[in-house]
């Protein structure tokens, strides 16, 4: 009996778990780590996050297990910098790592071709081997380590078993399953065996993890599962996709609006999408039962976010981030805030909620104070751990949290900064270096720009991005010479 059925039988569902869980406690000896990276997961793609389109049982039963948190952040817009923030603990703009790694180039500065005011800012096209990243640090302590997925952090010589993997199935340089049949079998993936024709690519990293963990059981772990879902290209199993184009059949129809030149999306109706969605899930399902059925369920530490914000506003408007503004590939919330969860066992209540914001570079300094394991301070320089947090205990000694994007997005998002100080939150537009400024607790839409309502405010929060760009050596775009206007 799996521990859905355990639940079921025992009558009990998702909105009564009891909060049992004994706040201060410190997590078992030898704790193991399960991280759950999703792509282009949108902050309300999910049920426990309020989509009732998309269903995500597995999720929505974890969320339930233990802490939802409502205020989290990945650290760019698009996927590399934030994997990046992930495995080093530090802002992108400290590592020279501020946009998606592209394999011809196409957006370093020299070799750009698009009629913009600005040239985007160079950038590092790998994560440097001299950083420690989180796999590293777990196996000096002993910890076998595990990869699955996108990497998407630099070419051969820079892949996860550069950098502190022990097994590596499935990542490499590319930042989608672009090779053979995409997300089914032949892969074309020179890092993952080609499975049965057919074979459903979450599926396969789903049970490559649970290979891992069955193997694995008797020492304690890191397993980094990074699927490639919900990235495109869009195609899904057809007997899910079947389900939900019968679903949109009973749902409103697909509304638009508009994000400067781009439309967005505004419901969550997309059947292949949602489709995709629901095989994340179910693969999610799939470790955990394992987890469960090796008896290693309450020994391991168990997180799950996402690289960016739910794409909204190009590549076929697959999501709806509402009531986030915009998508990936932005500043605006719906481009960075991220659905987070975390089950620690003994340490996190159960179904709680926390609404202050963390951000993806904290995740390494957090794993390692739960495995009992001194901090790295050259290493993190920038995250902070957020175990306090789990135990309820709301509150962290931080300033702020800060982006820098010097390049354009694919998704129509332009050069600029951010910052998040309490509730206020400041963006900057490097194109003509206005800023925006919003107060998310009453206006989490960011409908309501009161930078010329409150110049003060604006002023401080301007000075600063501007003195933690400098701290960094954030890199700027410079003036195209070849740009005319249209």
């Amino acid at each position: 009996m799996d521990r859905r059925q355990f639940l079921k039988a025992m009558g009990l569902s998702i909105a009564t778990l009891s909060s049992s869980a004994a706040l201060g406690a410190k997590p078992p000896s030898n704790t193991s780590f399960l991280f759950i990276l999703a792509d282009d997961l949108g902050w309300t793609d999910l049920g426990c996050f309020g989509s009732s389109f998309y269903e995500t049982p597995n999720l929505d039963l974890l969320a339930a297990e233990g802490m939802r948190f409502t205020s989290a952040y990945a650290a760019c817009p698009v996927c590399s910098p934030t994997r990046a923030s992930i495995m080093t603990g530090k802002y992108p703009a400290r590592l020279d790592l501020t946009t998606y790694i592209s394999l011809n180039q196409g957006n370093q500065p020299e070799n750009w071709q698009r009629n913009t005011p600005l040239l985007p800012a160079a950038y590092e096209d790998r994560m440097p081997l001299e950083e420690v990243t989180m796999a590293e640090a777990f196996k000096n302590h002993g910890y076998a380590t595990f990869f699955a997925g996108k990497w998407h952090l630099g070419p051969e010589g820079w892949y996860p078993e550069d950098q502190g993997f022990d097994v590596n199935k499935g990542g490499y340089e590319c930042g989608g399953p672009y090779g053979g049949n995409k997300y089914f079998s032949p892969y074309g993936n020179p890092r993952l065996e080609d499975g049965p024709e057919g074979e459903h690519l979450p599926d396969r990293l789903a049970s490559e993890t649970v290979k891992f963990i069955r193997e694995h059981k008797d020492k304690p772990f890191l397993a980094y599962l990074s699927f490639y879902s919900v990235h495109t290209p869009l195609m899904a199993r057809t007997d899910l996709q079947a389900k939900y184009e019968e679903k949109r059949q009973h749902w409103p129809e697909t509304q638009w609006g508009k994000e400067g030149e781009r439309k967005v999306r505004e419901v969550q109706n997309h059947a292949v999408y949602a489709a995709m969605v629901a095989a994340l899930d179910q693969a999610v399902g799939e470790v955990l039962d394992a987890l469960q059925e090796t008896g290693l369920y309450d020994n391991t530490v168990i997180i799950f976010t996402s690289d960016n914000g739910g794409l909204s506003t190009s590549e076929g408007h697959p999501t709806s981030n509402l009531p986030l503004r915009a998508g990936k590939g932005w500043l605006y919330e719906g481009g960075i805030r991220e659905p987070l969860i975390v089950r620690c066992p003994g340490i996190t209540p159960e179904g709680a909620t926390c609404n202050t914001p963390v951000i993806s570079t904290d995740f390494y300094p957090t794993m390692l104070e739960l495995a009992g394991f001194p901090p790295l301070k050259v290493q993190h320089v920038d995250g902070v751990s957020f175990v306090s947090l789990l135990k309820g205990r709301y509150g962290l000694e931080r300033e702020a949290l800060y982006w820098h994007f010097p390049h354009y997005a694919n998704q129509g998002g332009s050069p600029g900064a951010a910052v998040r100080a309490g509730n206020w939150k400041l963006i900057r537009f490097f194109e003509d270096n206005h800023v925006e400024l919003y107060n998310l607790e009453m206006d989490v839409s960011e409908e309501h720009d009161l930078s010329v309502a409150m110049p003060e405010k604006a002023r401080a929060l301007a000075e600063m991005l501007d003195r933690w760009q400098r701290s960094v050596g954030a890199k700027f775009p410079k003036v195209n010479p070849g740009y005319h206007i249209k």
